[in-house]
């Protein structure tokens, strides 16, 4: 049957906008935003639902010890965005909640548009307490948590269905299991058939790590969904021995599964057996993340790069001073930006290394540190090192806060031999120039729990090879030599810990090839920039995977397409 892509309903807790919206908290949220910015360019008809988030996520301040503190992030959605006009109900416990919408257009760069519903339930007519539930994005116990997410879900499809009336979406596509509650009213529109349901929905699981899927125990699931819901989840196994695990009810309920990368395919398969997880690696939004100099350099010589991302493979025509000249002016507004954020000066002769993660324990911020001497030996008699660090850990993520803590530690035992500094409160904008400013981003996250990670594609259309562990995205676009450097074994096993090993091979890489090239074959160094832009940001974009969702996901039986309101 003849088939094309219909309206999408792009549902994730979180969205990175725009620079100055607090509604997102890191990777999940950025990925989001580079999705909805690659649908506009495409002209993808879609949608995106997600939480206005009226305080944010949190600011970040660091002591000079890397405690994290942090503060709320207000910001006032009715002085920013248009209402979309519309509202609906949720029953959450024994109230009723009033949930009205902002709209914010995603504009790609020929015209298209993609319209995106931030929900808010702080209006007058509900109870102080639900006020609230869109106020602070993954903050709260698990009844608020629960709260949110049926804002999210139930009520986005019923806020889609007064923009667009209840056939106005093919398909429902929900990023991660927070959104999985979108099943309840369309179950309800269905009178129970999941068979209907899983034809209008699909699924992208994000992580292998048991904290990133949301589980509510049966106290919770009483308390604030109510028997009658529970039971029509109970109807269709959507539930766990009793308990409310998201991505249980997403894998029951979606027609298509899929990770985000290959290997993260095969993890999603081993836990989740007979699901049938498909992989879509991601990528992030060129248009968004090439820096001022590099996106001057490619309009000169691939004008074409920003409605075809693939001309970026011609990179391979570009000559190594060109690339070195571009990376030194985003280099330059790198340590600018450090200078006024840390009061540190740089010197933007010395190679850098650059890591800014969610800070958490398996992202490993300390393997670097492992050998400090050795460090210490490597900067002094092959050639000097500076890193620059950057990123947030969860509130209640002690471990994560450990691992800021730990870095700071280790840059007061360096001292000046190798000059670390911390950038506080990462945002989209440090990010931009983080990510392509440095020489080298380093990412040591134990295998496999990186799902994908997007932030080395950014360094990489920027001329930033990476020197990562192998895993998750990296394992695709690792080429030895050519766009970076692989640390570690690609066999890693779930549970096994490598750091003892994975930190040797770093020590190696850095002593006998990274430090050595760049100071003594900058040219040989200035290929291997050209080779992280052609090989792999050419291809790591939301471009590619918003039109493998298009083809593999999105595709319905032809219908009149639903007018966008």
């Amino acid at each position: 049957m003849d088939a094309r892509v219909m309206t999408v309903a792009y549902f994730s807790m979180e969205i990175a906008l725009a620079p100055e919206l607090p509604t997102y908290s890191g990777g999940l949220g950025i990925l989001a935003g580079d999705v909805v910015r690659a649908a506009a360019d495409g002209k993808l008809p879609m949608v995106g639902v997600t939480l206005a988030h009226r305080k944010g996520y949190f600011r970040q301040t660091l002591d000079a010890d890397g405690r994290q503190i942090e503060a709320p992030d207000p910001w006032e959605p009715a002085s920013t965005l248009p209402s979309a006009g519309v509202d609906a109900t949720v029953a959450i416990g024994a109230r009723h909640v009033r949930i009205v919408a902002w709209r914010f257009d995603v504009v790609g760069f020929d015209g298209g548009i993609v319209p995106v519903y931030l929900l808010d339930t702080d209006v007058p007519e509900n109870h102080s307490e639900d006020r609230r539930l869109t106020d602070a994005l993954y903050g709260g116990g698990k009844a608020y948590r629960l709260a949110q997410e049926i804002v999210l879900g139930e009520g986005g499809v019923l806020i889609l269905d007064a923009l667009l009336g209840t056939d106005g979406i093919a398909t429902y596509h929900m990023n991660e299991g927070h959104a999985a509650l979108i099943t309840v009213p369309l179950l309800q529109r269905a009178h129970g058939d999941v068979a209907r349901v899983r034809e209008r929905c699909v699924f992208t699981t994000h992580t292998p790590v048991p904290a990133g899927h949301d589980r509510f125990d049966t106290h919770t699931v009483a308390e604030v969904l109510g028997d009658e819901r529970t039971a029509l989840l109970a109807s269709v196994d959507g539930l766990d021995r009793g308990e409310l695990d998201m991505t249980h009810l997403a894998l029951q309920t979606t027609r298509y599964v899929n990770g985000v990368a290959m290997r993260h395919g095969e993890v999603s398969r081993a836990m989740f057996p007979g699901r049938g997880v498909r992989a879509i690696t991601n990528g992030v939004h060129a248009g968004t993340w090439v820096s001022p100099s590099f996106a001057a350099l490619f309009d000169e010589h691939f004008a074409e790069w920003r409605g075809d991302n693939a001309y970026l493979r011609y990179a391979v025509s570009l000559t190594p001073a060109a690339i070195a000249g571009a990376h030194d002016k985003t280099k330059r507004a790198l340590f600018a930006l450090v200078k006024e954020r840390t009061g540190v000066a740089l010197d933007p002769a010395v190679l850098t290394f650059g890591f800014a993660r969610r800070a958490t324990a398996y992202k490993r911020h300390d393997l670097i540190f492992r050998d400090l001497a050795r460090l210490r030996r490597i900067a002094s008699e092959i050639g000097p090192i500076q890193i620059v660090f950057g990123g947030k850990a969860h509130p209640q993520d002690l471990g994560g806060k450990g691992m800021i803590a730990a870095v700071h530690a280790a840059a007061k035992e360096l001292g000046d031999a190798v000059r670390v500094v911390y950038v506080e409160n990462y945002e989209m904008g440090v990010a931009k120039l983080l990510c392509t400013g440095v020489d080298v981003w380093l990412n040591t996250p134990q295998a496999p729990l990186e799902a994908s990670g997007t932030s080395g594609m950014k360094a990489a259309m920027n001329g930033v090879p990476m020197l990562s562990t192998r895993d998750g995205w990296w394992l695709e676009g690792h080429i030895e030599g050519v766009t970076g450097w692989g640390i570690g074994r690609d066999d890693v096993a779930l549970g096994e810990d490598t750091s003892s090993e994975d930190a040797a091979h770093l020590f190696a890489l850095l002593e006998e090839t990274i430090v050595p090239t760049y100071y003594r074959n900058p040219e040989a160094f200035a290929l291997i920039r050209r080779g992280a832009i052609a090989f792999n940001g050419s291809f790591f974009t939301t471009e590619r995977m918003v039109a493998q969702y298009a083809r593999h996901a999105y595709t319905v039986p032809v219908s009149p397409m639903p007018a966008l309101v």
